[in-house]
């Protein structure tokens, strides 16, 4: 009797398994056709010469990562793709914080704060596009932003900000910044309103002041939040491409070329479908990288 009750149960649990397994099966098509598919179509393009406008592609081995790393377009990308990121991960932490904790605050009425996070959150509401091409306007060297700065003393001369070669990563950088704060910013915030007002009484009553309430508190609590959105940015940022290339296209003189625009560039106006495939096989495994600590510090938290 034990054994066939046994028996049962494993048929029972096969058939759960395979239940679950049919409810996933569209889901797991549609990544292998649309996801591992064509990675791995990527990948073993860019250990091949030209090859689809080869008819009988050649094997070349690494010699296509080889005059990537040593392309000194590619190095320049990476310079501007580093900085890029950096910045603009480091300014949307400070700004989400910022108004994070400014609509967390109990000295503003609660339709301020509403009116406040609409106004906040607008940039994250735009598409690439509409932020493109609000940008451009506004940095046109008839522009808002140059007829602000030349009320300033000391400023005579128009900057085409996205047309100079001193100005254009900086001022794409910016434009990065003002379109992904809100994500820090609602984030943050649904994380203060998860932490506890007694734990901050508790400190003022030990004689914490505000920044050792923000140091010891705040940002413990908020840990978890801040590592997750550090590392989803850092591998968003890294991707970006359409803002770039609506703005500046890579220019003026590979200025604000990035890795995306150099592998789209690579791809589609050189025709180096290889080198291509070999340059988005470095970012990809840059962003597996990122990944991997991300999904090892979500178990952590788990």
């Amino acid at each position: 009797m034990a054994a066939k009750t046994k028996a049962k149960m494993g048929v029972k649990e096969k058939r759960r398994i395979l239940t679950a397994y049919r409810y996933l099966a569209p889901t797991i098509i549609i990544l292998v056709v649309l996801l591992v598919i064509p990675i791995c179509m990527v990948i073993g393009y860019s250990f091949f010469n030209n090859v689809i406008i080869e008819k009988n592609p050649v094997f070349v081995g690494i010699s296509n990562y080889v005059k990537i790393l040593t392309d000194k377009s590619f190095g320049v990308a990476v310079k501007n793709t580093l900085f890029f990121v950096i910045v603009s991960v480091i300014a949307h932490m400070i700004l989400g914080m910022t108004f994070a904790k400014v609509l967390n605050t109990v000295y503003l009425h609660n339709v301020t704060k509403a009116l406040f996070r609409v106004i906040y959150a607008l940039p994250w509401m735009f598409t690439a596009s509409v932020i493109a091409i609000l940008w451009k306007m506004m940095m046109n060297p008839s522009g808002i932003i140059n007829y602000i700065a030349m009320m300033l003393p000391g400023i005579t001369d128009k900057i085409d900000w996205l047309g100079s070669r001193k100005y254009a990563l900086v001022a794409v950088t910016i434009i990065n910044i003002w379109s992904g704060y809100p994500f820090y910013m609602v984030s943050i915030l649904a994380g203060l309103q998860g932490v506890s007002n007694d734990l901050y009484e508790a400190s003022a009553i030990d004689g914490a002041n505000a920044f050792n309430q923000f140091f010891h508190i705040t940002i413990p609590q908020l840990k978890p939040i801040l590592v997750s959105l550090l590392m989803l940015d850092c591998v968003w940022t890294i991707q970006q491409f359409a803002l770039i290339w609506m703005t500046t296209g890579g220019g003026p003189i590979n200025a604000t070329e990035t890795i995306s625009t150099y592998i789209y560039k690579a791809a589609f106006s050189k025709y180096q479908y290889a080198q291509a495939s070999a340059a988005a096989v470095i970012l990809l495994i840059v962003c597996s990288i990122l990944a991997v600590f991300y999904v090892k510090q979500q178990k952590s938290e788990d």
